[in-house]
């Protein structure tokens, strides 16, 4: 045997355990990363933020219009770039410059939040659970399901932040 066969050995060695360990990736992800517990719907610090949590409601236009609509709740655009926004927003600010200042005292009053697809709410849902707010609801699918659902947006700022 010469020096040069047992490094093509070694070498047909790595390849096939690269190939494996690869094949074993592909399958990990292919098959939904078995052991790992997608139904659960928690931010990064362990909050549950799913949709039935008592701090944190997800819900369609129609809830969000009613929601919205209560006298006591705040309507809060948290999108950047300005958008365009739902009639009877009160604040805009944006997902990622909460101000506590501009938000009320009172930690129990019904927070409205959407943005233009639901990516930026679900940020803002999280920082605004960690102020201790425990009335959070939160337009699924943002302005996009909004106007998907035949309402529409107003395209002039009236909200203030």
């Amino acid at each position: 045997m010469t020096d040069k066969a047992p490094r093509e050995l070694s070498d047909k060695l790595i390849v096939g355990v690269v190939a494996l360990l690869a094949l074993g990736a592909i399958l990990y992800f292919a098959l939904g990363m078995p052991g790992m517990d997608h139904g659960a719907n928690t931010s990064m610090d362990g909050m549950d933020m799913s949709s039935d949590s008592p701090v944190h409601r997800l819900v369609d236009p129609a809830m969000f219009a009613t929601t919205a609509a209560d006298p006591g709740a705040v309507v809060i655009n948290v999108h950047i770039p300005y958008e365009g926004e739902i009639d009877g927003t009160h604040l805009f600010m944006p997902f990622d410059e909460i101000d506590a200042a501009a938000l009320p005292s009172d930690r129990g009053t019904p927070l409205v939040v959407y943005c233009r697809s639901g990516s930026m709410s679900s940020t803002a849902v999280v920082t605004l659970a960690a102020l201790g707010y425990t009335n959070i609801v939160e337009l699924d699918g943002g302005m996009n399901a909004w106007q998907a659902s035949g309402r529409p947006l107003t395209m002039s700022p009236s909200a203030g932040g």
